[in-house]
């Protein structure tokens, strides 16, 4: 399903996670690493204090519920999900990065930093 398509949230696609592996909330929080509270949390919609799981978390159930893509759980925590980075594109980038001066480095990591936030839930 497109992403622009995509109307659901985390919790409904943790319930249909759940559904489709057999598995509970603490199965899932154990495999991914966090506490099952937080996997609970995510199952009931609630927002903390924080802007919801990092990408860490999200590539984690990708990677150990691979019937779902990175691209869909992201979308369901209403993201979009990061692109990957081949080694020459990384090559690429450090050399115009080093090409540039301090200030112009810094700079540019402002912008970037910001591009990032830009991709996190409200």
């Amino acid at each position: 399903m497109a992403e622009e398509e995509r109307t659901e949230n985390l919790a409904q696609l943790i319930k249909r996670l759940r559904d489709e592996y057999h598995v509970n909330e603490s199965e899932i929080a154990r495999r991914i690493g966090v506490a099952p509270a937080t996997v609970n949390s995510w199952t009931l919609g609630v927002r903390g204090t924080k802007r919801g799981p990092n990408k860490e978390k999200l590539r984690a159930l990708a990677r150990e519920f691979p019937k779902f893509t990175e691209q869909e759980i992201f979308a369901a925590a209403g993201r979009k999900a990061p692109g990957d980075l081949t080694p020459e594109a990384e090559e690429r980038l450090l050399k115009l990065f080093k090409e540039l001066t301090p200030e112009q480095q810094e700079m540019s990591e402002i912008q970037l930093r910001a591009l990032r936030d830009a991709n996190q839930p409200q």
